[in-house]
Protein backbone atom coordinates (compact mmCIF):
# COMPACT_ATOMS: atom_id res chain seq x y z
CA UNK A 1 0.00 0.00 0.00
CA UNK A 2 1.38 3.41 -0.99
CA UNK A 3 2.39 5.70 1.84
CA UNK A 4 0.48 8.94 2.33
CA UNK A 5 2.21 12.28 2.59
CA UNK A 6 1.37 12.21 6.30
CA UNK A 7 3.32 8.94 6.59
CA UNK A 8 6.37 10.48 4.92
CA UNK A 9 6.23 13.64 7.04
CA UNK A 10 5.96 11.49 10.16
CA UNK A 11 9.38 10.05 9.29
CA UNK A 12 10.79 13.57 8.99
CA UNK A 13 8.84 16.79 8.34
CA UNK A 14 11.56 18.29 6.15
CA UNK A 15 11.26 18.40 2.36
CA UNK A 16 14.68 18.85 0.76
CA UNK A 17 14.40 21.27 -2.18
CA UNK A 18 17.36 20.48 -4.45
CA UNK A 19 17.20 23.50 -6.72
CA UNK A 20 20.10 23.45 -9.15
CA UNK A 21 21.15 19.85 -8.56
CA UNK A 22 22.55 18.01 -11.59
CA UNK A 23 21.91 14.36 -12.45
CA UNK A 24 25.49 13.47 -11.52
CA UNK A 25 25.07 15.03 -8.08
CA UNK A 26 21.53 13.85 -7.40
CA UNK A 27 22.16 10.40 -5.93
CA UNK A 28 25.17 11.30 -3.72
CA UNK A 29 23.36 14.36 -2.37
CA UNK A 30 20.15 12.37 -1.94
CA UNK A 31 22.02 9.63 -0.09
CA UNK A 32 23.48 12.19 2.32
CA UNK A 33 19.99 13.54 3.04
CA UNK A 34 18.35 10.15 3.49
CA UNK A 35 21.14 8.96 5.82
CA UNK A 36 20.53 12.08 7.93
CA UNK A 37 16.86 11.12 8.19
CA UNK A 38 15.26 13.32 5.50
CA UNK A 39 12.94 11.18 3.38
CA UNK A 40 11.30 13.62 0.94
CA UNK A 41 13.40 14.86 -2.00
CA UNK A 42 12.13 17.53 -4.39
CA UNK A 43 13.93 18.46 -7.62
CA UNK A 44 12.62 21.80 -8.94
CA UNK A 45 12.01 21.69 -12.67
CA UNK A 46 14.16 24.78 -13.22
CA UNK A 47 17.22 22.69 -12.32
CA UNK A 48 19.57 21.23 -14.97
CA UNK A 49 18.00 18.08 -16.51
CA UNK A 50 15.52 17.72 -13.65
CA UNK A 51 13.61 14.75 -15.05
CA UNK A 52 16.84 12.76 -15.32
CA UNK A 53 17.70 13.63 -11.71
CA UNK A 54 14.25 12.49 -10.61
CA UNK A 55 14.64 9.27 -12.59
CA UNK A 56 17.99 8.50 -10.95
CA UNK A 57 16.76 9.31 -7.46
CA UNK A 58 13.55 7.30 -7.84
CA UNK A 59 15.46 4.29 -9.19
CA UNK A 60 18.14 4.49 -6.50
CA UNK A 61 15.89 4.92 -3.46
CA UNK A 62 12.75 3.01 -4.38
CA UNK A 63 10.51 3.08 -1.31
CA UNK A 64 13.26 4.48 0.95
CA UNK A 65 12.42 8.05 -0.10
CA UNK A 66 9.60 10.06 -1.62
CA UNK A 67 10.99 11.63 -4.79
CA UNK A 68 9.27 14.25 -6.89
CA UNK A 69 9.38 17.62 -8.58
CA UNK A 70 8.89 21.21 -7.61
CA UNK A 71 8.13 24.34 -9.65
CA UNK A 72 5.65 22.28 -11.68
CA UNK A 73 3.63 24.43 -14.07
CA UNK A 74 1.98 22.22 -16.72
CA UNK A 75 0.09 18.97 -17.16
CA UNK A 76 2.79 17.76 -19.57
CA UNK A 77 5.36 18.12 -16.79
CA UNK A 78 3.17 16.05 -14.47
CA UNK A 79 3.22 13.25 -17.05
CA UNK A 80 7.02 13.46 -17.33
CA UNK A 81 7.43 13.29 -13.55
CA UNK A 82 5.24 10.21 -13.41
CA UNK A 83 7.11 8.50 -16.27
CA UNK A 84 10.42 9.13 -14.47
CA UNK A 85 9.17 7.40 -11.33
CA UNK A 86 8.44 10.55 -9.33
CA UNK A 87 5.60 10.37 -6.83
CA UNK A 88 5.28 13.98 -5.71
CA UNK A 89 4.24 17.24 -7.39
CA UNK A 90 4.91 20.60 -5.76
CA UNK A 91 3.84 23.88 -7.37
CA UNK A 92 4.70 27.48 -6.54
CA UNK A 93 1.15 28.60 -7.28
CA UNK A 94 -2.52 27.78 -6.73
CA UNK A 95 -3.75 25.77 -9.73
CA UNK A 96 -6.61 23.39 -8.85
CA UNK A 97 -6.61 21.86 -12.33
CA UNK A 98 -2.95 20.89 -11.99
CA UNK A 99 -3.80 19.22 -8.68
CA UNK A 100 -6.52 17.20 -10.41
CA UNK A 101 -4.06 16.15 -13.13
CA UNK A 102 -1.52 15.07 -10.51
CA UNK A 103 -4.10 13.01 -8.64
CA UNK A 104 -5.18 11.38 -11.93
CA UNK A 105 -1.54 10.29 -12.27
CA UNK A 106 -1.62 9.04 -8.66
CA UNK A 107 0.95 11.57 -7.50
CA UNK A 108 0.93 13.25 -4.12
CA UNK A 109 0.08 16.91 -4.71
CA UNK A 110 1.38 19.83 -2.64
CA UNK A 111 0.37 23.05 -4.40
CA UNK A 112 1.40 26.54 -3.35
CA UNK A 113 -1.07 28.99 -1.84
CA UNK A 114 -1.16 32.25 0.08
CA UNK A 115 -4.84 33.04 0.76
CA UNK A 116 -7.74 31.15 2.36
CA UNK A 117 -9.62 31.22 -0.95
CA UNK A 118 -6.72 29.48 -2.71
CA UNK A 119 -6.36 26.97 0.12
CA UNK A 120 -9.99 25.85 0.00
CA UNK A 121 -9.98 25.60 -3.81
CA UNK A 122 -6.86 23.42 -3.77
CA UNK A 123 -8.21 21.14 -1.05
CA UNK A 124 -11.44 20.72 -3.01
CA UNK A 125 -9.34 19.64 -6.00
CA UNK A 126 -7.70 16.90 -3.91
CA UNK A 127 -4.46 18.42 -2.62
CA UNK A 128 -2.65 16.18 -0.13
CA UNK A 129 -1.10 19.16 1.64
CA UNK A 130 -0.61 22.87 1.07
CA UNK A 131 2.60 24.82 0.60
CA UNK A 132 2.43 28.27 2.21
CA UNK A 133 4.57 30.32 -0.15
CA UNK A 134 6.35 32.65 0.14
CA UNK A 135 6.39 32.08 3.89
CA UNK A 136 8.68 35.10 4.36
CA UNK A 137 5.69 37.28 3.47
CA UNK A 138 3.50 35.58 6.08
CA UNK A 139 4.15 34.68 9.73
CA UNK A 140 3.47 31.91 12.25
CA UNK A 141 0.47 33.98 13.39
CA UNK A 142 -0.94 33.84 9.85
CA UNK A 143 -0.49 30.07 9.79
CA UNK A 144 -2.25 29.72 13.13
CA UNK A 145 -5.20 31.75 11.83
CA UNK A 146 -5.38 29.69 8.63
CA UNK A 147 -5.36 26.40 10.51
CA UNK A 148 -8.26 27.63 12.64
CA UNK A 149 -10.52 27.75 9.56
CA UNK A 150 -9.10 25.03 7.30
CA UNK A 151 -10.46 21.48 7.66
CA UNK A 152 -9.07 19.71 10.71
CA UNK A 153 -5.93 17.79 9.83
CA UNK A 154 -4.95 19.96 6.85
CA UNK A 155 -1.17 19.75 6.47
CA UNK A 156 0.42 23.14 5.74
CA UNK A 157 4.12 23.38 4.94
CA UNK A 158 5.75 26.83 5.02
CA UNK A 159 8.33 27.29 2.28
CA UNK A 160 10.70 30.22 1.85
CA UNK A 161 13.22 31.43 4.39
CA UNK A 162 13.04 28.22 6.42
CA UNK A 163 16.23 27.45 8.35
CA UNK A 164 17.35 26.03 11.68
CA UNK A 165 16.89 29.40 13.37
CA UNK A 166 13.42 30.11 11.95
CA UNK A 167 11.42 26.86 12.09
CA UNK A 168 10.74 26.84 15.84
CA UNK A 169 7.90 29.40 15.86
CA UNK A 170 6.35 27.78 12.78
CA UNK A 171 6.38 24.39 14.51
CA UNK A 172 4.62 25.96 17.48
CA UNK A 173 2.00 27.45 15.13
CA UNK A 174 1.12 24.03 13.73
CA UNK A 175 3.25 23.58 10.60
CA UNK A 176 3.10 19.96 9.40
CA UNK A 177 6.47 20.24 7.71
CA UNK A 178 8.84 22.56 5.91
CA UNK A 179 10.30 22.95 2.47
CA UNK A 180 14.02 23.62 2.96
CA UNK A 181 16.08 24.92 0.06
CA UNK A 182 19.38 26.76 0.39
CA UNK A 183 19.69 25.89 4.09
CA UNK A 184 20.17 22.29 2.95
CA UNK A 185 21.53 22.46 -0.57
CA UNK A 186 23.04 25.10 -2.82
CA UNK A 187 24.38 24.34 -6.31
CA UNK A 188 27.92 23.11 -5.99
CA UNK A 189 27.57 21.79 -2.43
CA UNK A 190 29.33 18.48 -1.85
CA UNK A 191 27.42 15.53 -0.44
CA UNK A 192 29.50 15.89 2.74
CA UNK A 193 28.48 19.53 3.16
CA UNK A 194 24.83 18.63 2.62
CA UNK A 195 25.10 15.85 5.20
CA UNK A 196 26.35 18.29 7.84
CA UNK A 197 23.58 20.79 7.14
CA UNK A 198 20.96 18.05 7.18
CA UNK A 199 22.16 16.67 10.50
CA UNK A 200 22.03 20.15 12.05
CA UNK A 201 18.46 20.74 10.87
CA UNK A 202 17.24 17.32 12.02
CA UNK A 203 18.85 17.95 15.41
CA UNK A 204 16.89 21.21 15.76
CA UNK A 205 13.66 19.37 15.00
CA UNK A 206 14.40 16.90 17.76
CA UNK A 207 15.01 19.67 20.24
CA UNK A 208 18.78 19.58 19.98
Amino acid sequence: MALTLTDWLARCPLVAILRGVTPAEAVPVGEALVKAGIAVLEVPLNSPEPIESIRRLAHHFGDRALVGAGTVMTAAQVSEICSAGGQLMVTPHADPELVRVAKAHRLLAVPGFFTPDEAFSLLAAGADALKLFPAEAASPAVLRALLAVLPKGTAVLPVGGMAAETIGPWCAAGAAGFGIGSSLYKPGDTAAAVAEKAKALVKVLHGG
